[in-house]
């Protein structure tokens, strides 16, 4: 009999694994982010890297600034927004086989990459931080300066179970832009959309190949009087297809129920844009058919100390290799650092002090408020982020490695 199980594709050894780790789950009262997976779904990427998948395709993240009209700026962004999604929630399972659970990033680590893209595009930069370790949370900015174009924000997850995993995602994106006939110097003439983040839920558990499903939805909100609403449905027990989604554009005084454009499809697939006044398709857009601009990333071991990359490589080198003993070491080496050093700042009354970030006080940016209470996000549950926070844009000027003032002690690393 082969040691392949035909119902679930698992070997024998990953099945019994698997079983328990199931069982685990379903008993398991809490986060579960602090249960240890089978060794066959870790991931040795870090949760701090996905925070690339929102401009993977830059073009279509700068095209917003480059449409003249208000209301089409508005679609654009849409159509961007939705153009992440494949990335963000399908692209792991469809690479490896299944979801895997990323790394725990640590208080502190950072990812730093470049988009190079064609001269009209130009330069996409990203900074992602761990801004928050207890509870966990990350923050980023992607710029292109070139367009006028910037998205920050900040998220955190929440798992539980209940027949299955339900991933809470908290936190939020700010999306500016300066329209073509704008001055990106003032502030006055930007536009601003309040993107808030969808919930998951782990679809094809019990057979060991988990994928993501989204749920409920989300909004994005402008300062120009235009929301878009994403509603996801995903594939039903009976009939239907996975990532399945509809979305409306409409004119914020004029209400939901007399939209401009509406879209329906499969977020991973295949999309169609409709003018909801005239009836007419506008575009059908093959996400599955976009190519992705690859990240540039200083290579390894010229990167700071606290970057991804360089900080986990012991760990995801022997995930790979599937040595789990030398991956607990390696881990170990890293947490037990990082609960030292939390001890020391706590005897000297001191706060971990974040490198491109500030933990701010919402009520400040009467704006983004607006922006909330346009679509009732107005419950931010920054007790679960560690805070609201922002990217401080001087922290970033010429910026250079070391990017924090604690070196390798701060890892487990020892000096050479």
């Amino acid at each position: 009999m082969s040691s392949k199980d035909s119902s679930s594709g698992l070997s024998a050894q990953h099945k019994t694994s698997w079983s328990s780790f199931l069982k685990s789950i379903a008993s398991f009262n809490g986060d579960l982010s602090s249960l240890t997976a089978p060794p066959f779904i870790l991931s040795g990427t870090s949760l701090t890297e996905y925070s690339a998948y929102w401009a993977e395709h830059p073009a279509l993240f700068v095209a917003p600034a480059q449409e003249p009209d208000p209301e089409k700026r508005a679609l654009a962004v849409l159509k961007w927004f939705l153009s992440t999604l494949r990335q963000q929630y399908c692209s792991r399972s469809e690479k490896l086989g299944s979801e895997k659970k990323p790394l725990n990033p640590f208080l502190g680590e950072l990812f730093i990459g470049k988009w190079d893209s064609d001269a009209e595009v130009g330069e996409t930069s990203l900074i992602s931080e761990q801004v928050s370790h207890h509870p966990p949370a990350t923050a980023y900015i992607i710029r292109n300066e070139k367009h006028g174009v910037q998205l920050e924000g900040y998220n955190a997850q929440k798992a539980s179970f209940s027949s299955t995993i339900f991933i809470k995602q908290i936190g939020h994106a700010l999306l500016t832009l300066t329209p073509p006939s704008a001055d990106k110097a003032d502030p006055a003439q930007k536009e601003r959309y309040l993107i808030t983040l969808p919930h998951l839920h782990v679809e094809s558990l019990i057979y060991g190949t988990p994928f993501m499903e989204l749920e409920k939805s989300t909004y994005i909100a402008s300062n120009t009087g235009y929301i878009s609403k994403i509603t996801y449905s995903g594939k039903g027990w009976l009939s239907g297809k996975k990532n399945t989604f509809t979305a409306s554009l409409y004119k914020e005084s004029e209400g939901e129920k007399k939209p401009l454009y509406t879209v329906e499809g499969q977020w991973s697939d295949t999309f169609v844009i409709k003018n909801a006044r005239t009836k007419h398709d506008v575009e059908t857009v093959a996400v599955r058919n976009l190519a992705t601009t690859p990240l540039s990333l200083a290579p390894t071991e010229e990167q700071d100390l606290y970057e991804s990359r360089r900080a986990w490589r012991d760990v995801a080198t022997n995930i790979e290799k599937g040595n789990m003993d030398a991956v607990s070491v390696a881990k170990s080496k890293i947490e037990n650092a990082q609960r030292e050093l939390r001890k020391v700042e706590k005897s000297e009354g001191r706060e971990w002090e974040r490198r491109f970030f500030d933990r701010i006080d919402e009520t400040d940016d009467k704006e983004f408020l607006d922006l909330a209470r346009k679509v009732g996000y107005t419950a931010l549950e920054s007790d679960k982020t560690g805070g609201v926070w922002r990217f401080n844009a001087q922290r970033a000027v010429d910026a250079k490695s070391p990017y924090h003032k604690t070196g390798g002690e701060g890892l487990g690393v020892t000096p050479q």
